[in-house]
């Protein structure tokens, strides 16, 4: 139910966006999320934003990854400026209802290089 794409490798101070594509959930029910899991380390929290379109980030991105979602399209992005070496990971979407199940898309790899 969830695709996303556009990972890659760039280099330290560059740019990506990840689109999330969802299908077969009434995607303006669901909160949508960003989530990664770097090389030997747990999966962890990156961004979200609401149903209503508020947003809240990890310290670690705040300032450098933007959240956002076009309904019409059924898509979540995370725009991603700045990049470390540190935000190398496997970077995966997440859709959570209110109530209900939460379903998961795979994961994307971005690699950060020095």
């Amino acid at each position: 139910q969830l695709q996303a794409f556009g990972g890659g490798l760039v280099q330290a101070g560059g740019s990506l966006r990840l689109p999330c594509a969802a299908s077969r959930i009434i995607f303006t029910s669901y909160s949508m999320g960003w989530f990664r899991q770097g090389p030997g380390k747990q999966r962890e929290y990156v961004a979200r934003i609401t149903t209503g379109g508020m947003t809240n980030y990890a310290d670690s991105v705040k300032g450098r990854f933007t959240i956002s979602r076009d309904n019409a399209k059924n898509t979540v992005y995370l725009q991603m400026n700045s990049l470390k070496p540190e935000d190398t990971a496997v970077y995966y979407c997440n859709a959570e209802p209110v109530v209900g199940k939460v379903y998961w898309g795979q994961g994307t790899l971005v690699t950060v290089s020095s």
